[in-house]
């Protein structure tokens, strides 16, 4: 689905990402984890070809993202608040995605209610500017217009942060369920080691922008993953 190949980027000539290969394979779960400053946003902006990359190419679906636009028809993505349209309302900004997608409003109303709670009627028929909401709602917004369109490739960064415990309860449980039912590629960064553990079935672990490691999801990852970032 996602191939990288020779990846490298750098700012005024220090290595911010240097990835030789990696394949990331239909219908994976994929989280990505490090501390600040290892990668991870360069890496999720590489594959949405909003940086350029130094050298080496990112393919989805053996499109090269930075020359061509087809891969945007199937890719959902949520990376900050820069994603959201902030005079408009969710209901409006729901509205103006559904419609990039060719939704209409029975459509609309179909996805909400297949969110499995995530979504709140509150939110989804809020008429106030987005710029108002608080940074929880506002990162709700941006991942459900992310899951808009039945994506095959879904891409978010820290998309637990600034969620309240029932919201990152309910967002586990939809991603879980997006990835084995309907197959979607999914990549998620987070902070939070027992929420990306839980939800991703790989895991890569990035430092200074380098691969430290690269292994499927045990019962044992967890407490692997706390002894490595305490020692």
């Amino acid at each position: 689905m996602i191939k990288v190949q020779g990846i490298k980027k750098q700012y005024n000539n220090v290595l911010a990402l240097d990835i030789p290969a990696m394949e990331i394979a239909a219908g994976e779960s994929f989280g990505l984890i490090g501390n600040n400053g290892a990668g991870k946003t360069t890496f999720f902006r590489l594959i949405l070809d909003l940086l350029a990359a130094t050298s080496g190419a990112i393919m989805s679906k053996d499109i090269p993202v930075s020359r061509s636009e087809a891969w945007k028809k199937y890719t959902g993505s949520y990376l900050d608040e820069g994603f959201l349209i902030e005079y408009l309302s969710p209901a409006e900004y729901f509205d103006f995605i559904g419609y990039l997608h060719g939704m209409n409003a029975s459509d609309n109303i179909s996805f909400f209610n297949s969110l499995d709670g995530f979504a709140t009627g509150e939110l989804w028929e809020n008429r106030k500017p987005i710029r108002t909401l608080s940074q929880g709602n506002k990162s709700k917004v941006g991942i459900m217009a992310a899951l808009m369109g039945n994506p095959q490739i879904v891409v978010l960064d820290e998309p637990f942060a600034h969620l309240d415990p029932s919201s990152q309860i309910s967002l586990k449980r939809l991603l879980k369920r997006i990835s084995a039912e309907q197959h979607v590629t999914l990549l998620v960064s987070s902070h939070d080691l027992a929420h990306v553990t839980e939800v991703c079935n790989r895991i890569v672990l990035l430092e200074s922008g380098l691969v430290i490691r690269d292994f499927a999801t045990t019962t044992d990852t967890l407490r692997e993953l706390e002894t490595y970032f305490t020692r």
